[in-house]
């Protein structure tokens, strides 16, 4: 892939019929024709190919742009393909009949076929200071309302990142290349456009992007646009939880959960996304939390990598388990209630300060809360109960919770995990002999304790 990448380059290079120029912002444009580069409408889906050359036909200029144009340039396998048009959002629904327009802050068309949606944004433009009613920026520098629109050119120096900035015409084929994006694949650098505090503080999410880019792409963040990343992280906690639901999505269920988590630790954009989680890791760098944290990524990670489910309601139920243990703990000691009462009101206490950060819809808040409750389960239904226990439809997830607790903790943990994985991986008759022998041993230490005859009291001799 990476010769592939480098031939290309240095046939950019080479080639004299590409075209070089620079915007009116001093950003550098390459324009490179169809016969100078790999691109071919058979990579791309048929439903971005009529969404483009349906506008091309309707009079206006149309591009793929982005990550489409990038991952095929990287020999990888788009996940969507998103379009850009001088068209505004209003004549784009006049042209498509299955299209529904979205968004406040950046206004877009999504072209509906069946599950396949392609999103269609109009060309953006710079702001000026008499824009309020559809531009407006908050004390911070963040991006509140967006829809300013431009040129090619203006909507290119308002991108995030270089490697992000090409266009391909569906006009003629060929590829726009802005800030140098073609040379940066070549270089695996992750550059920035524009200024690094401006650009990040116009809309902090960018930081994020970064990290996850670099992971997914195996670039390496440039100096410039790494260095404001620690001091502006703190800004994400003015980003609506409902948002950041979909970055967490990104960041850790895309098969680079550990490498993402492991960079934004060190970046500190973990802290502003969980940051009950964050104190736990403080308090106790080496405890099981960390433990846990390095085990949820990793089987992450491998149960996508091997085409498995992966599920909202468990990731959460694992990653906030030491933080609602705590909080527990906290409650029992404050309010005196007993150990399962401190459990349960420490559940609604914990998953409540995570939605601040994160809103986690209730079809995942709900289950979460449903493998919490079943861990304090697991003693207490060792023996014939584990046979109606393990019918609950949370128990497999609950197990696995278990599994991952116990590799954190060892200890006694790691003795009840061990008798469930023998039972859960037993067939029906080593199940009925695990669960008669652990029955039986429980009814004679019950006998023995029984057995137990009062000390005698010696009354003194009178």
């Amino acid at each position: 892939m990476f010769r592939r990448i480098s031939q290309f380059c240095k046939q950019l290079f080479d080639d004299n019929q590409n075209t070089t120029e620079t915007t009116q912002a001093g950003l550098s444009l390459e324009v490179v024709a169809r016969k100078n580069h790999a691109i071919s409408r058979k990579q791309i889906s048929e439903n971005a190919i009529k969404v483009l050359y349906r506008l091309h036909k309707a009079g206006f200029k149309a591009y793929l742009v982005g990550g489409g144009v990038r991952d095929i340039l990287l020999g990888l396998k788009p996940k969507d393909f998103d379009v850009v048009t001088n068209a505004t959002p209003e004549e784009i629904k006049r042209l498509f009949r299955n299209c529904r327009l979205v968004g406040r802050r950046f206004r877009l068309a999504h072209i509906v076929f069946g599950r396949d949606v392609i999103e269609v944004a109009t060309l953006r433009g710079h702001h000026v200071d008499n824009e309020e009613k559809i531009s407006k920026v908050n004390a911070e520098g963040r991006l509140l309302r967006d829809n300013v629109y431009g040129t090619i050119d203006e909507d290119a120096e308002r991108r995030d990142f270089t490697v992000n900035a090409l266009y391909y015409d569906i006009s003629d084929f060929s590829i726009h290349s802005y800030g140098g994006g073609l040379q940066d694949l070549e270089s695996r650098t992750l550059r920035l456009i524009g200024d690094p505090q401006k650009r990040y503080r116009e809309d902090p999410v960018r930081m994020l992007r970064a990290v996850r880019f670099a992971t997914k792409l195996g670039m390496q963040i440039d100096k410039d646009a790494a260095e404001p990343i620690y001091e502006l992280a703190p800004l994400l906690k003015d980003i609506p939880a409902a948002r950041m639901y979909e970055e967490v999505l990104k960041l850790f269920f895309n098969g680079q959960a550990q490498n993402n988590y492991t960079m934004m630790r060190e970046y500190g954009l973990f802290e502003p996304l969980f940051p009950l989680v964050e104190n736990v890791l403080v308090e106790d760098p080496h405890g099981p939390a960390t433990k846990m944290n390095n085990a949820i990524m990793r089987n992450t990670d491998q149960r996508v990598q091997a085409d498995k489910t992966v599920t909202p309601a468990f990731f959460y139920a694992a990653i906030l388990w030491y933080p609602l243990s705590q909080r527990a703990d906290d409650i029992a000691v404050e309010s005196g209630l007993s150990t399962y009462d401190a459990f349960y009101a420490a559940m609604g206490d914990v998953m409540e300060q995570q939605c601040r950060s994160i809103s986690i819809p209730r079809r995942f808040s709900t289950p979460a809360k449903d493998i919490w409750q079943l861990q304090l389960r697991f003693d207490r239904n060792q023996g014939t109960r584990a046979f109606k226990f393990i019918e609950h439809p949370k128990f497999r997830a609950a197990y696995d919770l278990l599994l991952l607790r116990a590799e954190a903790e060892g200890g006694n943990l790691s003795k009840s995990a061990a008798w469930w994985k023998s039972f859960v991986e037993g067939n029906e008759e080593q199940r009925s002999v695990i669960a008669r022998s652990t029955a039986k041993g429980s009814r004679n230490r019950n006998n023995n304790r029984r057995r137990r005859s009062p000390k005698k009291t010696i009354k003194p001799e009178e």
